[in-house]
């Protein structure tokens, strides 16, 4: 008998759509994130959130009947990815939102894809074209000018900015380390593993230095967590590891550069922040540095995305590959090695 799968994102998803839809959850949970810290304090959130998350993942791979091949060294670096991806870099983040606007916290880690692509080059082999130089320098210029002009308002706070920053830092670490070092394959099974950890790591933390009382339950804690837990911890996550090994580092967290006008834009939407002009100009460098950053990879990858469908049907048409369509997130099987990760496209 074979095993039902968890097949997202399916093969029919434009990669396109992927993205947006990874740029828009990932950009939203800085506000949804605001929205619950009013209820409930940033540690005890994430322990939540993350268990939460874990178990729901688990729970969707066992009643697929999705076979785990998960070993021991496996459960080790996702658990080590986990927390470096999510257990610090949320909880550095959450803890800065206290004094930060989201908008700017958005801000802040979308310079992500600079500080991936240096380390993506003496790290992971990638390539640095000029061009592709000169649009992440025109994002961080655009994302720094921005950040500037807040630094002189009373919304946002230099502690909270540095706690931002920090997050970024480990963010960054985190994504390079998964591109190295994850394990193909097992993609829903292995960031069930890591939310696991990432909240196994923070609840220790979250006992000692908060205090469940000043958890004041309410419709909008509630809302806002399953929101956190359901679209962003599993479905955004999922769609960021995906994206992760179709794509190089680089390429990948380029999109992040997507995040500051999503930010201000469900900042000024959910939470009422105020969207100064110095925010737009600065967003006008940031789209020209994405675009100089993604266009020629862009295409190249909707190439293989293509090529991948076509090889995809070829053999869910032949009998003698009967098994196929069990692979991982519903692509054909085929492994290649980029400079120590193995990705299965």
């Amino acid at each position: 008998m074979r095993a039902a799968t968890l097949p997202l994102p399916a093969p029919s998803i434009p990669v396109s759509v992927r993205i947006g839809a990874f740029c828009a959850l990932w950009a939203s949970a800085f506000s949804i994130s605001k929205i619950a810290l009013a209820d409930c304090p940033p540690l005890l959130l994430l322990t939540m959130r993350f268990l939460l998350a874990g178990a729901l993942m688990l729970g969707a791979v066992a009643i697929s009947a999705s076979p785990m091949r998960l070993t021991p060294r496996k459960v080790f670096i996702f658990a080590a990815l986990g927390i470096a991806n999510q257990a610090a870099y949320l909880g550095l983040s959450n803890i800065g939102l206290q004094s930060v606007s989201s908008g700017l916290a958005a801000l802040i880690i979308s310079a992500n894809p600079v500080l991936t692509s240096l380390l993506a080059v003496p790290f992971l082999g990638e390539n640095m074209s000029r061009r592709k130089a000169a649009g992440l320098l025109l994002g961080v210029l655009g994302v720094l000018f921005v950040v500037a002009h807040r630094l002189g308002g009373v919304v946002d706070h230099p502690i909270g900015i540095a706690f931002t920053v920090a997050a970024l830092v480990s963010m960054v670490a985190g994504t390079v380390l998964f591109k190295k070092f994850a394990p193909e394959g097992e993609l829903w099974v292995g960031t069930a593993v890591q939310s696991l950890a990432a909240g196994s790591a923070l609840l220790p933390f979250a006992l000692t230095f908060e205090s469940v009382a000043d958890i004041h339950p309410s419709w909008r804690l509630i809302v806002a967590l399953g929101y956190l837990v359901l679209f962003v911890s599993v479905l955004a996550y999922v769609l960021w590891f995906h994206l992760l090994t179709v794509f190089g580092a680089t390429a990948a967290s380029s999109y992040h550069f997507l995040m500051p006008p999503l930010g201000l834009l469900f900042g000024w939407v959910l939470l009422g922040e105020r969207v100064a002009i110095t925010d737009l100009v600065g967003i006008v460098p940031v789209a020209v540095g994405i675009y100089l950053v993604t266009h020629s990879e862009d295409r190249f990858n909707l190439k293989t995305e293509t090529e991948r469908r076509e090889a995809y049907d070829e053999h869910q048409s032949c009998p003698m590959a009967p098994g196929l369509h069990h692979q991982h997130l519903g692509f054909p099987h085929r492994r290649h090695r980029h400079h120590g990760a193995s990705e299965v496209v």
